[in-house]
C-alpha cells in the first residue's frame, strides 16, 4: 500500500503543533522536543508509504517521537539509568490509550501551552514571537525573517538566543495561570496575526500547503477570545482575521493571477465570516478602547460594508490609518495609509508619503509595487518601470511577479503607442 507523498507532508505539517507540544511536556526541553519530532517525521516518511497512514497521525508521531527521544537520552547518558519520572513522563508503551486521550481538547491545551511558553516575559518581544512562529507553526527562518523585515541570519540568531534563554530560565512547561496569560497575551496575539499573514500571503500554487495557516490562526484567535471574552483587542484580532479571510475565494482568477480588492467579485465574499467579524467589531467598540487590531478590523469592515468599490469610504480609512500610525508607528502602516491618501488626495500626495520610506522598506515587495503604480499614474513612465523591476525582483510568489509584469506590459504598450503618435 502506498500513500500520496504530498498527503504525508500535509499531515506532518498539520500535526506539528500538537506533537511538539506533547513532546515538550515529556522532555521539558525545546531542542529535545524538536529533535524527537524530526526523527518521528523521518520514520513516518519511511513507514507510511509502505504500511499506509495511521488512524491518528498526531498520536503516531507523539508515540514514535517520545520513544526515539528516550533512546536519544539513553545514548547521551551512555546507558545510564532512565531520567526521573518527572523529567520524562507517561512512559506506557501502548498506543491506543494515547490515541483516545488525544482528543480536540488536549490538542488545544498543548498548542496554547506551547504558545504561552514561547511567549515567556523574560524574552524580548521580537524573540518571543519569532520563537513561537518557529516552534508552533513550523515556519522556516526565511518566512519569519520576511515577516519581521530582517535578514535570515539575524532571525536565526534571535531564535537561538530565545531557546538558550528559556533553557537557562528553567521555565515550567505547564499551562500558565490567569495572571501569566494576561502578561503574555499581546505576544500570543502577535504570533497568531503573523501566522495568519503567512497563510494569507500564499499564492494559488502554495494554497494547499500554506492557506490552512489562516484557518488555524482563526481557530486560535477564537480560542483566545474564549479565554479573554471581554478583551476588545482580541475581539478586534478575531474580526480582522475573519474579514480578511472572507475574501479568499475572490483574490485570484482561474489562472492564479492576483485580483485587486477593487476588482474582486464581491458576491464571492464569505458573508457568514463578514457577519461574524462585524458583530465582533460592534461589540468591541462599546469598550471605547481602540487598539491596533481593532483599528485594522474597522478598516477591513469599511471595505466589507461597501457593496461596490466606489462606495468605499476612503476618507474614513485614511483617518483610521492615521490613528493606527500614532498608536503603532511603522513604515508599513504609512505605506498602507498612502494607498488611502492616493484615493482621497491623489497620487502626488501619496508619493510624497511613500518616497521617504525607501531606506526602511528597500527589501519590501509592496513598497516598490505601490511606488511604481503611483509613478505610472503620474505619467513618470521610466521611473515607474524601474520601481516595477525592483518589485519583481522582490516578489514572494509567482502571482505577485505576474501582477507587476501586467503593469509593466501596460507601460510598454502605452510607451510604444505614444512613440508612434
Amino acid at each position: 500500500m502506498t500513500a500520496d507523498p504530498s498527503w504525508i507532508d500535509d499531515a506532518l505539517t498539520a500535526a506539528r503543533p500538537q506533537v511538539v507540544g506533547a513532546l515538550l511536556r515529556y522532555f521539558r526541553d525545546l531542542d529535545a522536543a524538536e529533535e524527537a519530532f524530526q526523527e518521528a517525521c523521518l520514520r513516518a516518511l519511511k513507514n507510511w508509504p509502505v504500511n499506509g497512514p495511521p488512524r491518528d497521525p498526531a498520536a503516531w508521531l507523539i508515540f514514535v517521537g517520545r520513544n526515539t527521544g528516550i533512546d536519544a537520552v539513553r545514548r547521551r547518558a551512555k546507558q545510564a539509568p532512565m531520567p526521573p519520572e518527572e523529567t520524562v513522563s507517561d512512559l506506557e508503551d501502548v498506543e491506543t490509550p494515547m490515541v483516545e486521550r488525544l482528543d480536540g481538547a488536549d490538542y488545544r491545551d498543548d498548542i496554547l501551552r506551547l504558545m504561552f511558553i514561547c511567549c515567556h516575559p523574560d524574552l524580548p518581544a521580537t524573540q518571543q514571537v519569532a520563537l513561537a512562529l518557529r516552534i508552533v507553526s513550523g515556519l522556516s527562518v526565511r518566512q519569519i525573517a520576511r515577516a519581521f523585515l530582517v535578514s535570515e541570519a539575524a532571525m536565526e540568531q534571535r531564535i537561538t538566543r530565545a531557546k538558550a534563554r528559556i533553557a537557562r530560565a528553567d521555565v515550567p512547561y505547564e499551562a500558565p495561570g490567569a495572571v501569566e496569560r494576561s502578561e503574555r497575551l499581546a505576544a500570543v496575539a502577535a504570533m497568531i496575526y503573523l501566522i495568519f499573514n503567512e497563510g494569507y500571503s500564499a499564492g494559488v500554487e502554495e494554497a494547499d500547503r500554506r492557506a490552512p495557516l489562516c484557518d488555524e490562526a482563526i481557530r486560535l484567535a477564537r480560542l483566545l477570545l474564549r479565554l479573554f471574552p471581554t478583551e476588545p483587542e482580541i475581539m478586534g484580532l478575531t474580526a480582522l482575521l475573519l474579514l480578511q479571510h472572507s475574501r479568499t475565494a475572490a483574490r485570484f482568477d482561474a489562472d492564479g493571477s492576483i485580483i485587486l480588492l477593487e476588482d474582486q467579485d464581491r458576491s464571492l465574499w464569505n458573508r457568514a465570516m463578514i457577519a461574524e467579524g462585524l458583530a465582533l467589531i460592534d461589540k468591541a467598540m462599546r469598550h471605547r478602547q481602540p487598539g491596533p487590531y481593532l483599528i485594522q478590523a474597522a478598516i477591513a469592515a469599511l471595505h466589507a460594508r461597501a457593496a461596490k468599490p466606489e462606495d468605499t469610504d476612503w476618507a474614513e480609512i485614511e483617518l483610521l490609518y492615521a490613528m493606527l500610525e500614532r498608536q503603532e508607528p511603522s513604515p508599513v502602516v504609512t505605506l498602507n495609509r498612502a494607498v488611502a491618501v492616493a484615493k482621497v488626495r491623489g497620487p502626488e500626495a501619496a508619493l510624497a508619503m511613500v518616497e521617504p520610506l525607501e531606506d526602511r522598506l528597500s527589501g519590501y515587495f509592496y513598497f516598490f509595487g505601490l511606488k511604481g503604480y503611483l509613478l505610472m499614474q503620474l505619467g513618470r513612465t521610466a521611473d515607474a518601470r524601474c520601481a516595477f523591476d525592483h518589485a519583481i525582483a522582490l516578489a514572494n510568489t509567482p502571482a505577485e511577479a505576474a501582477h507587476i509584469r501586467m503593469h509593466l506590459d501596460r507601460l510598454i504598450k502605452e510607451s510604444a503607442e505614444a512613440a508612434r503618435a
